[in-house]
């Protein structure tokens, strides 16, 4: 079920109901009712159709309804709202950022692609910031087969301007680490123009290992986002829907900290 402190902040986000000029018609099931729907498919795992009858809504509805606010944005709305009741609590922490991704099997559908590390099966990938306590700030999908090195810009500029305790809004992180896949000169000089720090391993120069020590939480966030059972193997073949179930499972994530 929703809680009330995530509801409150669903209903900041979800856009009204569309009206009905002629009348008549079912009635449209609550908003959240279909919000808790949506989150027990997203961490049970379970298809729309195994809802169990006790939500109200049906998996049409629930699926329709999540169609509709996934095209108007509402969850990577719902989760910047978050972020930005975290940083006004001061709960983010800028100094030392990482980022990483994760490769799941996949069934068809656009931005899948051959994983190299599956005997090249079908699989997509998901690459995520975070800040130094694992809360994920930017999240992206993309084919398994994608080089990591080309999600870093696209993910550091997806981080949203977040509200801070004291001063304007932040989106930039102090330093960022990352693996040996982000090792290239180009990384390198566009963090540095624009005067954020980099820690990444350099491929046979380093050893994982030491960079491991400050590395691990992103590779906990991951661990965290496996808890919504839906992120183990991509359904969607619109991976719109797919990075909208990512989305949902980071915000409950960063949800879980404002109500820890």
């Amino acid at each position: 079920m929703a809680s009330d402190d995530l509801w409150e902040l669903f209903e900041r986000v979800v856009p009204p109901a569309p009206e009905r000029p002629q009348g008549g018609g079912r009635r449209r099931h609550g908003d959240r009712e279909v919000l808790a729907a949506i989150i027990f498919v997203a961490t049970s795992g379970c298809t729309w159709n195994q809802l169990p009858p006790g939500f109200g809504p049906s998996g049409v509805t629930a699926f329709r309804r999540f169609t509709e606010w996934t095209e108007a944005r509402v969850w990577a709305k719902l989760h910047r709202l978050v972020l930005d009741e975290l940083g006004a609590q001061g709960e983010l922490d800028w100094s030392r950022c990482a980022i990483g991704s994760v490769s799941v099997r996949a069934l068809k559908g656009r931005l899948t692609g051959p994983n190299p590390t599956d005997r090249g099966k079908n699989g997509s990938k998901i690459h995520l910031t975070v800040d130094r306590n694992g809360l994920p700030l930017s999240l992206g999908v993309s084919a398994a087969n994608l080089h990591d090195s080309q999600a870093l810009i696209p993910l550091v500029r997806g981080i949203p301007p977040i509200r801070s305790r004291r001063g304007p809004r932040r989106r930039r992180p102090d330093k960022l680490r990352g693996d040996k896949g982000y090792d290239y000169s180009h990384l390198r000089r566009w963090l540095s123009l624009r005067q954020i720090g980099h820690r990444i391993a350099r491929r046979g120069t380093e050893s994982s290992q030491r960079l491991g020590r400050h590395r691990w939480v992103v590779e906990r966030t991951v661990s965290w986002l496996s808890g919504c059972r839906r992120l183990h193997r991509r359904y969607e073949r619109n991976p719109e829907h797919f990075l909208a179930f990512t989305a949902i499972a980071a915000t409950l994530i960063c949800h879980r900290r404002i109500t820890s």
